[in-house]
């Protein structure tokens, strides 16, 4: 696995860090009085501070769903998945879309979440039964 890089603006740095670290998890590395990078699940998320950036979310239908869009995420293994549900819950974190298990029984059977950030970043999270089906058809 090639780690990936990603960056987003947050519109309160303090904020960005309590939820990315706290909440999340993520361990930080570098940062400066206005970003700030955390290892995502072995990935670089950096957060940008843009004071007063507000995210403009759409959302497009999937199953029955409002999927927001954009959202970014990472794709967990199966059992990581639900203890960062359990995480989620404990610190009282909305979701946008209940985790649950699409295509059930079919190919590409995944367990998938979505949720928003502090500054209205939406994030996905989902894992596979059987990774070898991430870009099964």
């Amino acid at each position: 696995m090639q780690p990936f890089h990603i960056a987003i603006p947050v519109h309160d740095l303090a904020a960005g860090r309590e939820f990315y670290s706290t909440v999340m998890g993520f361990r930080e590395g570098r940062s400066d009085t206005e970003w700030i990078d955390f290892d995502m699940f072995g990935h670089q998320l950096v957060i940008h501070e843009l004071k007063g950036q507000k995210q403009n979310v759409n959302f497009n239908p999937v199953d029955e769903h409002a999927v927001p869009i954009p959202h970014f995420g990472v794709v967990l293994k199966w059992d990581d998945f639900h203890e960062l549900v359990e995480k989620l819950k404990v610190h009282k974190v909305k979701f946008m879309i209940e985790p649950y298990i699409r295509f059930e029984g079919k190919t590409g059977e995944q367990a998938t979440m979505f949720f928003m950030d502090p500054s209205g970043n939406a994030l996905e999270f989902k894992a596979f039964k059987d990774i070898s089906q991430l870009f099964a058809k």
